[in-house]
């Protein structure tokens, strides 16, 4: 086997926890946030994906500027002592000029309660934004497998789409 020229250069995989592997990721999760909603002109301002057998998936757009949305995405579980839990209740934005999405902040939210936040002490940012990308990356994952979609006119669509009258618990 030939061994590589000394001046070429080799781009190496970014390691976990380093800033190239956190933009990776952010490319990564805007593949699979436009594969889960689809164009922003399309984006539906809320919006439930109900699949057979599974939770049902929330959207609501929470704002929209010309080269990003935010929005927030979650699934409702019954809580006995609470009423409903908003779990994980992940607040995203999307940035269509550099095509990277990443997630604003991660809070618990039910009925009784203002809400918790995850929280990381301030001096571990790249650690808290890999953590929280990453754990985005494997649920768009998981919801995309599921069947999982917010784009109206799909045409292989597993599941259910609510887009009207939809009241957020």
């Amino acid at each position: 086997m030939k061994s590589p020229s000394p001046n070429k250069r080799f781009l190496a995989d970014p390691l976990p926890n380093t800033f190239a592997g956190l933009m990776e990721m952010y490319e990564a999760n805007y593949i699979r946030l436009r594969k889960l909603c689809g164009p922003k002109n399309s984006m539906p301002a809320i919006a439930v994906s109900r699949i057979p057998r599974g939770m049902d998936l929330y959207l609501q757009v929470l704002e929209q500027t010309r080269y990003t949305s935010t929005i927030a995405l979650t699934y409702y579980f019954a809580d006995a002592q609470n009423g409903l839990l908003a779990y994980p209740n992940l607040k995203l934005r999307i940035y269509y000029d550099a095509l990277q999405a990443e997630v604003m902040s991660q809070s618990f939210r039910n009925k009784s309660a203002a809400g918790q936040t995850c929280r990381f002490p301030a001096r571990t940012s790249l650690p808290k934004r890999w953590y929280l990308n990453r754990f985005l990356f494997k649920w768009l994952c998981y919801c995309d497998r599921q069947g999982h979609s917010f784009i109206k006119d799909s045409l292989h669509r597993k599941n259910e789409l609510l887009i009207e009258d939809i009241v957020s618990p």
